[in-house]
């Protein structure tokens, strides 16, 4: 269920106020005048720029993925940190080209940064279909986690989908 333009505006421009009031250092009437014009103007930026039904992230998944997207991270620091630093570093570098059920724009574009997180993984090109990743180890699973990392994400982004 897709909320109506001016809710979905309303609901921008109250996240983009939060953010302003959380960097604050202290409250004064001249910083909350500034940060509200600040969010009337990211509000219109970002619905000229993703338009309502361009592409809707459901909340409540997207918060349920967050520990795992913070887990993901310290996880590919300690892995290209360990390999950075061992004497012999164990690496099969090369490519894995993935087919993304994924179209191009917003949905895929979210899947291909959240996938730099992957240990040693990063997107470098795509086509219509595919997208291929450069890899410090393809000797390791690739194309199973990216998929699984997918149909997680894919949860999140398109509303209907089902993790699997």
């Amino acid at each position: 269920m897709s909320r109506p333009p001016s809710r979905l505006a309303l609901a921008r421009g109250a996240a983009f106020f939060l953010l302003w009031l959380v960097l604050l250092q202290s409250v004064k009437l001249a910083d909350l005048a500034v940060g509200f014009v600040a969010a009337v103007a990211a509000t219109w930026t970002s619905l000229r720029l993703l338009p309502p039904g361009a592409g809707e992230v459901r909340l409540g998944p997207l918060l349920i993925q967050l520990p795992r997207f913070v887990w993901q991270s310290v996880v590919a620091g300690i892995d290209v940190a360990r390999r950075a630093f061992s004497p012999g570093p164990r690496l099969d570098a090369g490519f894995v080209v993935y087919r993304t059920r994924l179209p191009r724009g917003h949905a895929r574009n979210n899947y291909a940064t959240m996938m730099s997180l992957l240990p040693g993984t990063l997107p470098c090109a795509d086509d219509a279909d595919s997208i291929e990743f450069h890899c410090l180890d393809v000797s390791q699973p690739v194309a199973d986690d990216l998929a699984r990392e997918e149909a997680r994400l894919a949860s999140v982004l398109i509303p209907g989908v089902r993790r699997g």
